[in-house]
C-alpha cells in the first residue's frame, strides 16, 4: 500500500523512500542495488581483450617501421657526413681531407694520421662531422653496429633483420 508521507514545496506528493524494506515486506528482498552484474563485467572483459589483439600488432608493426625510418635518417646523415652533400659550407669529411674516413670513429674525432684543418689550403680535418658526445651514432635502432666499408662506399645496417644500405 502507497501512502504519502508528505508534500513537496509545489503541492506534488513525495513517495516514500524505497531503500529501506517495507515492515510489511521480507527482509530479504533488496530494493536497489548499485553495482555490476557478472555478464556486464564479462563482456566487458571480453570487448578489452578484442581490443588488446588488435592493438598488439599494430603498435609492433609502428614501432618497426619507425625504428627503420630513424636507421635510415641516420644512415643518410652519415653519409653526408663522409661525403658532403650540395650545401655550400658542407664539404663533409672526404671534402676536407680528400678521402673517406677509414672508420666512423673518425668523424668524431681527428686521426693522427690526418693533418688539422688549415684554412689557407683548404684542407684537413674540420670536424666533427658527427654531432655525438656518445657512440650512438656507431649503431642503428637495434643496437647492432654498422658496417662501414669505404672501398665500396656503402653503409650498412643488418640490425633489422633486412639488410639496409645507403651508397655514398
Amino acid at each position: 500500500m502507497l501512502t504519502v508521507s508528505s508534500r513537496t514545496r509545489y503541492g506534488h506528493p513525495t513517495l516514500p523512500d524505497r531503500s529501506t524494506p517495507h515492515p510489511d515486506e521480507p527482509a530479504t528482498r533488496r530494493t536497489h542495488v548499485a553495482g555490476f552484474t557478472l555478464v556486464e563485467i564479462v563482456i566487458t572483459m571480453l570487448v578489452l581483450g578484442i581490443m588488446a589483439a588488435v592493438a598488439i600488432p599494430v603498435i609492433g608493426s609502428f614501432i618497426a617501421s619507425s625504428r627503420e625510418t630513424a636507421t635510415r635518417d641516420e644512415m643518410r646523415m652519415l653519409a653526408r657526413a663522409i661525403a658532403g652533400s650540395d650545401e655550400a659550407d658542407n664539404r663533409g669529411f672526404e671534402g676536407d681531407v680528400g678521402f673517406p674516413p677509414s672508420q666512423l670513429s673518425d668523424l668524431v674525432a681527428k686521426p693522427d694520421s690526418i693533418a688539422a684543418w688549415d684554412p689557407f689550403v683548404d684542407m684537413g680535418w674540420n670536424g666533427p662531422y658527427v654531432d655525438s658526445t656518445r657512440t650512438e651514432y656507431l649503431t642503428d635502432a637495434w643496437d647492432s653496429a654498422y658496417v662501414y666499408d669505404p672501398d665500396a662506399r656503402t653503409l650498412v645496417s643488418n640490425g633489422s633483420g633486412s639488410t639496409l644500405t645507403v651508397n655514398f
